[in-house]
C-alpha cells in the first residue's frame, strides 16, 4: 500500500510526480493512471525532472514520463525535448559502434514492433557480418557479442516498458519457470494450447502485452539461441549475478 493521503484531485503536479519518482514499483504502478490525468502543468515539469535523474541507470520512471510527455505534449513541448535530448534520454553505449538512437526513439514512442525488428537487426550486426549476410544469427554466435552492446540494449527495453520487457526480464521469468521452456513461452505470449503465436499479427505490440513478451527471438531453430543470449554474462549481471567473465 502506498504510505501517506492517497492521490486525489488535490495533490498537485509536484507531489505527484516526487510520489512517482521516489515509489516502489508497485506503488508507481497505482500512480499510473493519476498521471495519465494529470493536467498540463504535469507535463511542464517533466523535462526539469529529467535532468536530475540518472540517464545511465535503470530506472524506468524517467521512460514512462518520457512516453507521457511525447504521447500528451503539445507539439512545441515535443520539439523543445527532442532538441534538449536528440539522442534520446538514456545514456547508452556501443563496443560495437552502433548507433542505438533510432531503437530509443522507437521505444520512446512505443512503437515496439518496429524496436524489436531494429533490435533483432543490431543482434545480427552485434554476431558479426556472417550473421547479417544470412538474415539470422547462430547461438554460437552469441558469445562475441560485446556485453556494453547487450546491456545497452537490455536497459532501452527495460526503460520504456516501465520495466516489462528485456532480456533480463524473459532470464528472471525462466528462473521462476525452475529453467523450463516449455512453462515459459504461454508466460511470454509466444505460445498458446501448444501452439505457436503467428508473427507478426498475432503479437501484442504494447505495453499491454504479457510481461517479457518483446524482444521477440525466433524458436523455429529451437531454444539454443535464446539460451544463449540469456545466459550471457551481461544478462546474468542484470540479474545481479557473477558474470562468468569472457564478455568484452
Amino acid at each position: 500500500m502506498l504510505s501517506g493521503p492517497p492521490v486525489s484531485s488535490t495533490v498537485d503536479a509536484d507531489q505527484l510526480l516526487e510520489r512517482f519518482l521516489a515509489g516502489s514499483a508497485r506503488q508507481r504502478r497505482s500512480l499510473l493512471g493519476p498521471l495519465e490525468q494529470a493536467g498540463s502543468d504535469l507535463l511542464e515539469r517533466i523535462p526539469d525532472r529529467l535532468d536530475r535523474l540518472d540517464a545511465t541507470g535503470d530506472d524506468w520512471a524517467a521512460g514512462h514520463l518520457i512516453q507521457l510527455l511525447l504521447a500528451r505534449g503539445d507539439t512545441g513541448r515535443q520539439e523543445a525535448w527532442r532538441a534538449r535530448h536528440p539522442e534520446g534520454w538514456l545514456a547508452v553505449a556501443s563496443a560495437a559502434g552502433l548507433d542505438y538512437t533510432p531503437l530509443q526513439q522507437r521505444l520512446m514512442r512505443q512503437d515496439f514492433e518496429a524496436a524489436d525488428r531494429l533490435t533483432s537487426e543490431h543482434l545480427r550486426q552485434l554476431a558479426g557480418e556472417a550473421a547479417v549476410r544470412r538474415g539470422y544469427v547462430y547461438y554460437s554466435e552469441v558469445a562475441v557479442m560485446p556485453a556494453t552492446d547487450l546491456t545497452s540494449l537490455d536497459r532501452l527495453w527495460c526503460c520504456y516498458s516501465q520495466g516489462r520487457f528485456g532480456f533480463s526480464v524473459q532470464a528472471r521469468l525462466l528462473q521462476v519457470c525452475q529453467g523450463q521452456w516449455d512453462r515459459l513461452w504461454p508466460r511470454l505470449g509466444w505460445k498458446s494450447n501448444g501452439t505457436w503465436t503467428r508473427y507478426p499479427g498475432s503479437f501484442q505490440w504494447s505495453l499491454e502485452a504479457p510481461e517479457g513478451h518483446m524482444p521477440l527471438i525466433n524458436q523455429l531453430r529451437g531454444v539454443r539461441l535464446m539460451d544463449a543470449v540469456l545466459q550471457h554474462p551481461a544478462i546474468r549481471a542484470r540479474l545481479g549475478e557473477a558474470p562468468a567473465g569472457g564478455a568484452r
